[in-house]
């Protein structure tokens, strides 16, 4: 989403803070009642956060319930190969 709807590139849509949402319907056959809860990661401005709320959406602030990140992406024009890491964690991309 980051990189084709905000035009980030692979290290920023990595870097971008994140949202978790718990509480949608399910494939087990769970359904949602109440609009589950969004949890985001710091970095979101004030505004947005207001804007969910009025929404109706339940929010909070989370600190690590997200998973790491490492990426590869091949430009299909040039054949150019771009590595992203997750910034927040140990890692690197790596490819051959």
């Amino acid at each position: 989403m980051n990189l084709i709807d905000f035009g980030m590139n692979l290290q920023e849509a990595g870097d971008a803070p994140r949202i978790l949402h718990y509480g949608s319907s399910q494939p087990t056959g769970e359904l949602m009642t109440d609009g589950g809860e969004v949890n985001l990661e710091s970095g979101f401005e004030p505004k947005v956060r207001r804007e969910l709320m009025k929404k109706g959406h339940v929010v909070r602030d989370v600190i690590g319930a997200f998973g790491g990140y490492q990426a590869i992406m091949r430009d299909p024009k040039s054949g150019v190969y771009y590595g992203a890491s997750e910034s927040r964690k140990d890692g690197q991309a790596a490819g051959y």
